[in-house]
């Protein structure tokens, strides 16, 4: 009998059913399409459609994630707090999902405002964009290591709303420049780009947003909390939390920088494609290469079954690194090729969603060492530290963007750039993704534990806890 099977058969282990784990997965879906917007076309949006100076923009992003640095807790806190006969995370999934939904859409229009009004204006927007997709985020992830214990389902498990957040990426990196342009020329707009697309493109995904977190709300169980006796988490212990728990802090330095890694190649992608290739809608193919990302999940957890989540996790990195050598090479020897593009984002993405099936098992491990350490389950909280990565990743890649973009002279009016602003792009799109991807494995290798025996020692450790 195999392990799975073993652990499958053991009553100490809580299960969930097939339903609920697609009903579950299905919510990343409109969640996902949104980030993802946000994260690739925001940026062009702002300095190409609204004509905003790009290092008011990189600034921006900066400093919006700066504030997440205490939203994001809080948000923990809050719902780590929450007690009613609904649970604790469905009720705030559904408040942050209408409130993000109206946000999300007024953040691609504008109402024609001009000069200070408008910087006001997208500075409020943006702002609120991150605290509201916070309320729903956060419950979201909190989620997903309550729907079992078993840490082989786990790998199963975390797949599933992974890979429907790749499918949600995948489709708007592959065809949001095809609708967005499409739309603009239904409505007898000249200019490819403008405003109208953006803001009817938001709304279809906005919709979409609800109807699938919607599923997810009205499928999954989840236990009531009214009346619940645990003890009550302050702002105070929320940091504590998360400072004091050195593993929490090992995760955050290896998530941080993949997804730095990733992140500021999808934010200069379309500047690489369009300006150093020559281009544009070579985004569209490099979007479509997110399909091996979505490969790289369905094969996680069989690899993670052959060989260790440590080797694993080394071909997470390895293989992205080896994908930027490739793009940046075939960028000087065939800029325009669309074959050898799809090549090396197939090993970018492939090892992407290796990392994406690690790191989701790597925070349901941290939840339960911290519980063992501190004897208190504070999921959401230390999901917090999870959301508040990501869009620290796209702030800083966005922030990085923006300022790098403004440093290397780039100017959206010009139809070519000069020698080196092209030069800057190709740095910024190959050479720094390659450090950040070395870094995160290094940081892995050195200082996170949670592996193998030590791992299977918290799991006993908890389950006397919990007896």
């Amino acid at each position: 009998m195999s392990m799975a099977t073993k652990n499958n058969a053991n009553p100490k282990y809580k299960h969930v059913s097939a339903r609920e784990k697609y009903c579950f997965g299905i919510g990343a879906i409109g969640k996902d399409a949104i980030v993802n917007l946000v994260g690739a076309f925001l940026m062009l949006y702002f300095t190409d459609t609204l004509y905003l100076a790009p290092a008011f923009v990189g600034v921006l992003f900066f400093v919006a994630r700066i504030w997440d640095a205490v939203n994001d807790p809080m948000m923990g806190m809050i719902v780590d707090n929450t007690r009613s006969r609904y649970g604790k995370f469905r009720i705030w999934l559904i408040i942050g999902t209408l409130a993000n939904s109206v946000v999300f859409v007024l953040l691609f229009h504008s109402f024609n405002l001009k000069g200070t009004a408008l910087y006001v204006y997208v500075s409020i927007m943006y702002i609120l964009y991150g605290m509201t997709y916070t309320i729903m985020d956060v419950p979201y992830w909190s989620w997903l290591p309550n729907l079992t214990n078993d840490p082989h389902e786990r790998e199963k498990v975390s797949v599933i709303p992974r890979f429907f957040a790749s499918l949600a990426g995948f489709s708007v990196a592959t065809f949001g420049l095809y609708v967005i342009h499409g739309l603009n020329k239904a409505a007898g707009e000249e200019n490819l780009y403008a405003e109208h697309g953006y803001t009817v493109f938001a709304i279809i995904i906005a919709v979409i947003f609800i109807v699938t977190i919607g599923i997810t709300v009205f499928n999954v169980k989840e236990e009531a909390t009214l009346g619940s006796k645990a003890a009550k988490t302050s702002l105070k212990q929320a940091f504590h939390i998360i400072i004091q728990n050195d593993q929490l802090v090992a995760f955050i330095g290896l998530l941080l920088t993949f997804n730095l890694c990733t992140q500021i190649a999808k934010s200069f992608a379309v500047y690489y494609f369009k300006n150093v290739c020559g281009n544009e809608y070579l985004y569209s193919i490099f979007g479509f290469a997110i399909i091996a990302e979505m490969a790289g999940l369905i094969f996680f957890p069989k690899i993670a079954s052959k060989i260790s989540r440590d080797k694993v996790y080394f071909w997470a990195c390895s293989l992205p690194i080896l994908g930027f050598v490739l793009l940046g090479a075939f960028g000087f020897i065939a800029p325009t090729s669309a074959v050898f593009v799809i090549i090396s984002c197939a090993f970018i993405f492939f090892g992407s969603g290796l990392s994406l099936g690690v790191t989701t098992c790597c925070m349901a491990d941290v939840i339960d060492y911290g519980e063992v350490k501190f004897g208190v389950r504070n999921e959401s909280v230390t999901c917090s530290a999870q959301t508040f990565l990501m869009k620290a990743a796209m702030a800083a890649a966005g922030g990085l963007s923006g300022v790098g973009l403004q440093i290397v002279g780039y100017n959206a009016k010009l139809e070519t750039q000069a020698p080196g602003t092209i030069m800057g792009i190709r740095i910024m799109m190959i050479i720094v993704p390659i450090i950040l991807g070395a870094l995160s494995y290094f940081i892995y290798n050195r200082y996170y534990i949670l592996k193998g025996e030590k791992m299977a020692e918290i799991t006993e450790k908890l389950n006397q806890l919990h007896k």
